[in-house]
């Protein structure tokens, strides 16, 4: 068969045509409690985390399989989801029932079961265009049965499987410790701040005796300065407070008309603080800039600091992201559950070290070049990880574009042409229905 690796060595057909059969399932009724305290998994979208299911989070009776839609598919068969997480596709390793968003695709036995799911995760594009539906999206089963389906000769079915475990479990490895390293810079900035306020970045630790209370060096709260009705400020909720260093503060405009009575009340340079959970133990706290005529107003869930000319914004600031300061405030906070907030005291009696001016800006420099070092780091690592995420699709297209395969096709064309050929194998899938 000469140059058998330039020709199409597969026919594009419908899926459905590569099918058994397509099963749905159904949802128990949720009035009978006593239906989901059984031994059968039951599956639904929820579940669908990888490839390989392992097991459910809901078990039903047999009595609620009995009663209801659901159907138990057997183990291995691939199950696909057609309402919510388009696209999605995994095979139990176990027999389990399954919802009415969910449906196993029977394959036929010329098909590979392996060689299905690698083909499925190339459509993922084309599926989730598919998807109807105003809030929920989902695809109809005369769409998914006309999806084109490449059948292969099923000896570069096998050999396709064998080269897509092979680069993608390399892509999964590559994936894994690039997911790694903004935990290990994490560690990295928290041992920054940590040397930091400490002293020992400068090369000289500080005395424990000369730590002071923040409440010494800085205002908490102060009180709002009157202006005119048409005065404009600048108006911040906490959603608009990033964890983030350096990220600046978003605000919308307001006319001081428009300030409700109790609004917190802050200026330029002053550091802010979210007292409440969850927003405090995520970090949520920034120094106020460019703001309009330097005042604004915004969340009463704000602790204001305004600094003496003892300390450095900045200084302060550090003391806030550090994790240790985080868990502490933590451990002091006050109010019933969901509404935990840090106290004003707590704040005012967190003693700190407070070097010189001088030596406040010295480390401050030093500290954000590390800083900085880690963002850029950061940065690299994400647009490596979207080129690598993107890696995925771009192996799976050249797979089922007969690229992955074209030099075996070269080497091997007894295994693609003649009774081994795709029209054969097609022919018997046919005979077969």
């Amino acid at each position: 068969m000469s140059g058998v690796s330039l020709l199409q060595s597969w026919k594009n057909i419908k899926l459905d045509e590569a099918v058994l059969k397509i099963v749905g399932g159904g949802t128990p009724s949720k009035s009978t409690p006593e239906y989901y305290k059984g031994d059968i998994p039951w599956m639904s979208v929820k579940d669908l985390k990888g490839y390989t299911l392992k097991s459910t989070q809901d078990y039903i009776t047999q009595e609620a399989v009995e009663n209801s839609a659901t159907n138990i598919i057997p183990k291995g068969i691939p199950i696909v989801a057609t309402r919510m997480s388009l696209g999605k596709i995994v095979i139990a390793s176990f027999d389990t029932a399954i919802n009415q968003d969910l449906k196993a695709i029977f394959l036929s036995p010329y098909v590979s079961v392996q060689f299905f799911v690698y083909w499925y995760r190339s459509k993922l594009n084309i599926i989730e265009s598919l998807g109807t539906g105003t809030t929920v999206k989902g695809i109809r089963l005369d769409n998914l049965k006309n999806l084109e389906f490449c059948l292969y000769p099923l000896a570069e079915q096998k050999e396709i499987v064998r080269l897509l475990d092979t680069h993608l479990a390399t892509v999964t490895q590559i994936q894994a410790r690039l997911e790694a390293i903004p935990k290990i810079l994490e560690r990295f900035r928290q041992s920054v701040l940590a040397d930091a306020v400490s002293g020992r970045l400068s090369g000289t630790e500080f005395n424990q005796v000369d730590k002071l209370e923040i409440g010494n060096v800085a205002e908490l709260n102060p009180k709002k300065e009157k202006q005119t009705d048409d005065f404009e400020v600048s108006f911040s909720s906490m959603s608009m407070m990033s964890a983030e260093f350096d990220k600046p503060l978003g605000f919308e405009s307001k006319r001081w008309s428009e300030v409700k009575k109790g609004y917190t009340f802050f200026k330029n340079n002053d550091v802010l603080l979210a007292k409440i959970t969850p927003c405090f133990e995520n970090g949520k706290s920034v120094i106020a800039n460019n703001l309009i005529n330097g005042i604004g107003t915004g969340s009463t869930e704000f602790l204001v600091i305004r600094c003496s000319d003892k300390v450095l914004p900045t200084w302060i600031l550090y003391h806030f992201k550090q994790n240790s300061f985080i868990a502490s405030g933590v451990a002091n906070m006050s109010g019933s559950v969901g509404h935990r907030r840090v106290p004003k005291e707590f704040i005012e009696s967190y003693k700190i070290y407070l070097p010189s001016l001088d030596k406040q800006v010295e480390i401050i420099n030093r500290t954000k070049q590390l800083l900085a070092y880690a963002e850029q780091i950061e940065k690299s690592v994400a647009a490596a990880k979207a080129r690598v995420d993107n890696l995925t699709q771009s192996i799976l297209h050249q797979a089922f574009t007969g690229q992955l395969t074209a030099e075996w096709r070269e080497q091997n064309p007894e295994l693609i042409s003649g009774d081994n050929s795709a029209e054969a194998l097609l022919a018997r899938i046919q005979a077969e229905g």
